[in-house]
């Protein structure tokens, strides 16, 4: 189920008024927006199930039935959304009976039109090995975008908005956690865009864990990742030890260094989680889950898929591709070009 937010601009004696449409009974989700930011946000929750079957309402409890005829709801297979620039595809995936993973993301109106004053996005991938992962992924997605968004409007720099993200997801799923030691894990990724007069943009990523965020480019070479992983593997790496192919190749390869949960580090970020890149000529960010990467790494392989003309049709492209090679896992992607193209609904 996909759950839309419209922030609706206001005048700046009701700025701390917000306008919610969408949201199902039981959640509870504000930003406050100073002047001149307004925008709209939109978020999948792997939680929420999608519309009843037999009654079509929208309203679940907290196990998933409908409030209005009692009958369990089923989630869709697959999500996918466009936002202004951002472009967002989420699968289940052919061997998991669920997804775990969580996007959201926000677009802030700039003064020229067609051309968004900043981008906030947020992808989590819920720890399968953790009770409820889905929890933790729908939580950390929710809070790291309302709070970097809520950065934003205080006018905090990006570095800040992307850290208050990240502090908010990290209380976000710890919060979730119980006494008696359920502790729901996530990963985290996140990237406020901020764009120039000319639709040029400075990228401002954050992660723990091993979702993560590319910068590609056609033919030019300059295709690169944006953000280490916090695994197994990239120790292997960092120390020395072993080639990036091989570390991927060994036993444990994918076992997390740091997470997002009640069990974590507090704080469970480490000193190189926020990296900066600006993006002097077109192309396209890409955040995702391992879901996609695990399956295509190189990021030059990537952007022979990611840079094609219609960006919907390539995020489609980039889970089709993950589901073809195997899908046994869950499958995030969410794409923004750079600079801004029109039109972003391909349904082709």
């Amino acid at each position: 189920m996909k759950l839309i937010t419209k922030r609706v601009a206001l005048p700046p004696q009701h700025a701390d008024d917000i306008a919610e449409v969408g949201a199902p009974v039981g959640t509870s989700r504000s930003t406050t927006l100073r002047p001149p930011y307004t925008g709209t946000t939109l978020s999948y929750d792997p939680q929420a199930p999608a519309a009843c079957e037999s009654c079509h309402g929208t309203h679940f409890d907290g196990d998933g039935y409908c409030v209005g005829c009692g009958q369990l709801g089923q989630q869709q297979d697959r999500f996918d959304a466009v936002l202004g620039p951002v472009c967002l595809v989420t699968d289940r995936g052919i061997a998991h009976a669920r997804n775990e993973d969580a996007v959201g993301a926000a677009v802030l109106d700039g003064d020229r039109p067609g051309v968004p004053a900043a981008v906030v996005i947020a992808v989590c991938d819920g720890v399968s090995t953790s009770e409820d992962p889905q929890a933790a992924s729908g939580a950390a997605a929710r809070a790291g975008v309302d709070a970097a968004l809520t950065a934003l409007g205080a006018g905090e720099s990006a570095e800040q908005s992307v850290m208050a993200g990240l502090a908010a997801a990290a209380q976000a799923v710890r919060a979730v956690g119980t006494p008696d030691g359920r502790s729901p894990s996530c990963t985290y990724v996140s990237a406020v865009v901020r764009y120039d007069e000319f639709g040029a943009a400075r990228i401002t990523v954050a992660n723990v864990g091993d979702s993560r965020a590319y910068w590609l480019q056609l033919d030019s070479g300059g295709s690169r990742r944006l953000t280490l992983d916090d695994s197994l593997a990239q120790a292997l790496v960092e120390t020395g030890v072993m080639s990036e192919e091989n570390a991927m190749d060994a036993p444990h390869a994918h076992v997390l260094t740091r997470w997002l949960g009640a069990d974590g580090e507090n704080p469970p970020w480490g000193s190189d989680c926020v990296r900066h890149w600006d993006a002097t000529e077109p192309g396209v960010l890409l955040l995702c889950t391992d879901g996609l990467w695990n399956y295509l790494p190189d990021a030059e392989g990537l952007a022979r898929i990611a840079t094609g003309p219609a960006p919907l049709s390539a995020a489609r492209a980039l889970a089709d591709y993950a589901l073809l090679a195997g899908g046994k896992d869950n499958i995030t992607v969410a794409l923004v070009p750079v600079p801004v193209r029109e039109p972003q609904g391909e349904t082709q």
